[in-house]
């Protein structure tokens, strides 16, 4: 599966680590791109493993906020 999520104040490098990090710790995530200028943050992930919502709760628990 693939999805593009919007991420709200998604500002300096240290933001888009954070979320690469958040991201990367589920398991089933194969790929991961981080625009920082259009806020969005591309997900490329196997859904036997991972949900879409947990993709998003991992960002949300990171102190970001997904619309």
């Amino acid at each position: 599966m693939k999805s593009v999520l919007k991420v709200c104040s998604l500002q300096t490098n240290e933001d888009v680590n954070n979320i690469r990090t958040a991201i990367s710790n589920n398991l089933g995530v194969i790929a991961c791109e981080i625009n920082r200028d259009k806020g969005e943050v591309c997900v490329v992930y196997d859904d036997f493993f991972v949900r879409h919502e947990n993709l998003i709760q991992s960002i949300e628990d990171s102190g970001y906020t997904v619309l």
